[in-house]
């Protein structure tokens, strides 16, 4: 974060001044008409997504706490400025992960293992055919915990910054400066959505006014603050895998990062990749976080190269 005074040894930065008023451009609209998708059933809850295009189905994960409320559609970490272009060649369908949006979460912590579940659950209820499956971040790690927990159910995978709580060490720059920002204190235990709402940082307030604005809208007032607090404990500490895990993903898997990415390093990537059975490593120029043209046309390029390959 680029207003950050104190940061960890080793967290590099970026500057997110650039969204921010495209963020709040955003935020302004939000009672505009918005795209309703629809709902199915998977997994005990009412999954809500959307979908576009044609084609090989593409399951997209967005970053936590984002849903296809399209006043993300501005946001750097949201795919939903990209879903023309994703559909283009593929079946696009973007679901709201539980709690977020207008899927319905009945309560208690989200766990990776949760999601994943959910996904997988998604995918046999719409009846696809082992689907590629892309994630963004938190998305990023729900899309490689499908692939470690079941290979089978997917045909390829993309994880594009989310491999950072592989690491099984909870000091991590990015951990501590996670707990920093979402719970008050490097140590922190709990989420704090008003350190969050009213952060020194124009980041995390303006990620603050989207959700609220989202979430609110969609769930009721201050829902914003529950889903924050449901997804705490999964941003904050490693995920329970470790990169070890990744022998068991038996399908072609991409890791993406930008090389300036502060919570996911080029070397813990290229870690990753030695892993992967089946893997390819892509680095972004010149690129600290968020989804640009660049990431997914490295994206589309990997799945058609991989899907060619199948015959």
């Amino acid at each position: 974060m680029s207003e950050l005074h104190e940061r960890p040894p080793g967290m590099r930065l970026f500057d997110p001044r650039p969204f921010v008023l495209e963020m709040r451009r955003a935020v302004m609209a939000a009672q505009s008409d918005i795209e309703l998708g629809r709902f199915i059933r998977a997994n005990g809850i009412d999954i809500h997504f959307t979908e576009a295009g044609a084609g090989e189905p593409l399951i997209l994960l967005e970053n936590g706490m984002i849903s296809t409320n399209p006043i993300w559609a501005g946001w750097m970490s949201s795919y939903l400025g990209h879903i023309e272009t994703l559909a283009k060649h593929f079946r696009v369908i973007v679901p709201d992960f539980r709690g977020s949006g207008r899927t319905v979460h009945p309560g208690g912590p989200i766990s990776y293992n949760l999601l994943a579940d959910d996904m997988v659950a998604l995918i046999d209820a719409l009846h696809l055919d082992r689907p590629l499956v892309c994630g963004y971040g938190d998305g990023g790690h729900v899309a490689t915990i499908i692939g470690i927990r079941k290979p089978a159910s997917v045909r390829a995978v993309v994880n594009h910054g989310g491999y950072d709580l592989l690491n099984p060490d909870p000091r991590t720059p990015g951990l501590v400066m996670t707990r920093q920002m979402l719970g008050g204190a490097p140590d922190a235990a709990h989420a704090d959505p008003d350190v969050m709402a009213n952060s020194e940082h124009t980041f995390l307030r303006a990620m603050a006014e989207l959700m609220q604005a989202d979430h609110d809208a969609a769930q009721g007032p201050d829902h914003w603050k529950q889903v924050l607090t449901w997804s705490f404990d999964r941003f904050s500490q490693p995920c329970g895998y470790t990169v070890d895990d990744l022998h068991a993903i038996t399908v072609p898997t991409l890791i993406l990062v930008g090389d300036r990415d502060p919570f996911c390093s080029i070397e813990e990537g290229a870690s990753a990749y030695h892993t992967l059975p089946d893997g390819e490593l892509s680095v972004l120029p010149n690129t600290a976080v968020g989804i640009s043209p660049a990431a997914v046309q490295a994206t589309i390029q990997f799945f058609q190269r991989r899907l060619e390959a199948e015959g």
